[in-house]
């Protein structure tokens, strides 16, 4: 990365692209422009090639100058969220005669980029044990490794989450050992305690990742569930509202929306509720629970066969045996454990609506 100080010294210059890259001996060129009309900013930005000077991603940003601070920050955090993942998976496509682990860590960071599935996890932690295997102390490695093991537990997609979440936890300790101002590894601590139904533990580790990093999206979503654990479904919707607006192009924005969903449903605002799962289905449709709450929502707002097919679909996607009863499902570590003001709501939501769309009690 070039400091601005040097980047400056191209401002309002004709130079080619590929120079630029030649003279500063860097891959990628992210140019842009701000227009102001009134109390009105337009900020174009775009993300270039130096080498092929193919134009890899552009986006405009609107706003008005009531609090530029305001605006500059969430502009420079939505710039930065879409650069993370546009780099990722530009430098993971580049081919590579002798990887090393970095090439592994970008590899499997683009694998994670992908829609959620169990093939698309197993890829991505096999990328990871690769890494770790060449450089066994990567802060990197390990948080990453710790990450994709935890998430494919917190999306039901895992046949061995036990062995999944000792592994991913001695991991992120490694971490967070070597590494204690990491804000992807206090994130990543989060997620393993989330998974393993500790959200008291999880909460500050979550605020610990988004103190040190402001635009950690995923931090934004685990926080939000950890808050649905506790009940506290006010603080829910603004902290998905704020991940979306961050990255709205991220392609985990359907975790958002489910979140979103969720807390709908646990509030008897059916359609909403619909309306916000609807979305999370068709930005990650592997994901077994947002089918199952799908499933739930249909079927207490009167509509049977759609109720019937989700709870097909989910069942289908999780291979196993977690959707065949609500005992089944009372027992796996979810929201449902929470505090008697959670359990209540799901009791008379998510639960009456399964059983609706016909899950048996045993």
């Amino acid at each position: 990365m070039i400091s601005r100080n040097t980047a400056f010294t191209y401002r309002n210059k004709s130079t080619d692209t590929k120079q630029i890259g030649r003279e500063l001996g860097v891959r990628y060129v992210l140019e842009g422009s701000v227009r102001r009309a009134g109390d009105q900013v337009r900020v174009s930005a775009q993300l270039i090639d130096a080498v092929t000077d193919a134009h890899l991603w552009a986006e405009r940003f609107n706003g008005d100058t009531s609090d530029l601070f305001a605006l500059q920050d969430e502009i420079t955090s939505r710039i930065a969220n879409a650069l993370g993942v546009e780099l990722i998976a530009a430098e993971a496509a580049r081919p590579t005669e002798h990887p090393t682990a970095l090439d592994y860590i970008l590899r499997g960071r683009a694998a994670r980029l992908k829609p959620n599935s169990r093939h698309a996890f197993a890829e991505a932690i096999s990328l990871f044990e690769q890494a770790l295997a060449l450089d066994p102390q990567s802060v990197e490695a390990q948080s990453l490794l710790a990450a994709s093991l935890a998430g494919r537990v917190l999306n039901v997609m895992t046949d061995s989450a036990a062995a999944d979440l000792a592994r991913a936890e001695a991991l992120v300790n490694q971490a967070m050992a070597a590494s204690p101002r990491s804000a992807y590894a206090h994130f990543v601590k989060g997620q393993v305690l989330r998974a393993q139904g500790r959200c008291e533990g999880a909460i500050p580790e979550y605020e610990t990742a988004l103190a040190l990093n402001r635009n950690l999206v995923g931090a934004l979503n685990g926080l939000g569930w950890c808050k649905v654990y506790a009940g506290s479904l006010d603080e829910v919707i603004p902290l998905q509202e704020q991940a979306i607006r961050l990255s709205p192009r991220d392609p985990r924005i359907g975790w958002s929306y489910s979140l979103i969903g969720t807390v709908h449903l646990l509030q008897s605002r059916i359609d909403e509720a619909i309306f916000w799962l609807e979305k999370a289905r068709s930005a990650v449709p592997a994901r077994p629970p947002t089918r199952s709450n799908l499933a739930a929502a249909y079927a207490l707002g009167g509509e049977s066969e759609r109720a019937t097919a989700e709870l097909a679909e989910a069942r289908r996607l999780d291979g196993g045996d977690l959707f065949s009863s609500i005992a089944r499902l009372k027992a796996f570590p979810g929201a449902w454990q929470g505090g008697p003001k959670i359990r209540a709501l799901y009791e008379a939501t998510y639960f009456a609506g399964l059983r609706k769309a016909g899950v048996p009690e045993e």
